[in-house]
């Protein structure tokens, strides 16, 4: 997370935001003592506002709506009244890379030199035209006998310079910008032990993350996507792209019609062997096994999407509520539970901004 270093205190209240490729949610929490309350939330599609995605990447290049999205969180701050203008952005999967490497015992001061030298034995990014962030996996800093290992997080300067713009255009004062991976990680798996594969499956991306005792190990991205879902039905059906979304979401997966099932299972298939290997790969690296897998994201609440990843990889499957440890108005509790998975990047952020 790239904060400002000039910031003394974090704010009491936080605005976490999440532009996605088709939608663009932000959450309002606030913190006082040991206690973190809900205040507010809103989400806008881009089908609100043009036809065109608030986000994209093609062919190499990442492509963000400045003046859309600004618009966007400026319709959504109005309609929900919400007064707090500290915000933190969530930079997406694929704007983002991530790599671990282990560096030799070393005071914590040092660290961060140590990080920038030997990244770009890594990154294939110019170390001059990226903004680096990194956390301790394992190891004791001080401990001349202790190796230590980091995951590093390398996003593209013009990226960052990106969604300045939108902050400084929606009227927003950007106290941070964090990768989605970490902040999915901080919104729920929060202080479990255990080690969980935390898959998030998203409109135009998948990320397969592991998570060991609440620190983020490891991450994966896949093109894989629930509009690619969306896409395969409007086509198998012969449906206009919102009556299918409307039939994924009822249907998915326990769809009686065989052609539907057929198609989603085909298209899902894929990314399971991605996922197998990845957690295959981590048990023979590390001797460790993956203990859990959530699922978070606008697809993780496919009808029968659950069922069928805990039968095909033989694991404890769960859809996990990031609002959860708040406080709000128990008529929402049944809202949010739904809303969940749509919404874990923008809380995690928030949560990050609050200390």
């Amino acid at each position: 997370m790239t904060f400002n270093p000039f910031r003394m205190f974090f704010p009491k209240k936080m605005l976490g935001i999440d532009i996605g490729t088709s939608s663009i949610k932000i959450v309002e929490i606030s913190k006082w003592g040991g206690g973190k309350t809900l205040e507010n939330y809103g989400e806008i599609k881009s089908a609100s506002l043009l036809k065109e995605p608030f986000r994209t990447y093609e062919r190499g290049s990442y492509v963000l709506s400045n003046y859309f999205a600004s618009r966007a969180i400026k319709a959504i701050l109005e309609e929900a009244k919400i007064k707090t203008r500290a915000a933190i952005f969530s930079i997406p999967d694929f704007s983002t890379f991530f790599v671990s490497f282990e560096l030799p015992p070393m005071a914590e001061s040092e660290i961060s030199d140590a990080v920038r030298f030997n990244a770009p034995q890594y990154i294939p990014l110019s170390i001059s035209e990226t903004t680096l962030d990194w956390r301790l996996i394992s190891g004791t800093p001080g401990n001349n006998r202790s190796n230590l290992k980091v995951l590093v997080v390398a996003v593209a300067n013009q990226v960052v310079q990106e969604y300045q713009r939108v902050a400084q255009m929606a009227g927003l004062e950007l106290y941070a910008l964090e990768a989605e991976a970490l902040a999915v990680a901080r919104s729920l798996v929060k202080d479990n032990k255990k080690i969980i594969c935390l898959i998030d499956i998203g409109v135009q991306s998948t990320t397969v993350n592991i998570v060991n005792k609440g620190i983020l190990e490891k991450s994966f991205s896949f093109d894989f996507a629930g509009n690619q879902l969306t896409y395969a039905i409007s086509s198998a059906l012969d449906k206009g792209y919102n009556e299918a979304e409307e039939i994924k979401c009822k249907k998915g997966l326990l769809s009686k019609e065989k052609n539907i099932s057929d198609i989603l299972y085909l298209l899902i298939d894929p990314l399971l062997v991605q996922i197998k290997k990845i957690i295959s790969e981590f048990s023979q690296t590390e001797g460790k096994e993956i203990e859990d897998v959530y699922l978070t994201g606008g697809t993780a609440n496919l009808p029968g999407l659950k069922e069928y990843f805990k039968e095909a990889l033989k694991k404890n499957i769960e859809v996990p509520n990031c609002f959860s440890d708040f406080l709000y108005s128990p008529i929402l509790t049944e809202s949010l539970k739904d809303m969940s998975p749509r919404y874990s990047v923008a809380v995690g952020v928030a949560m990050g901004g609050l200390g």
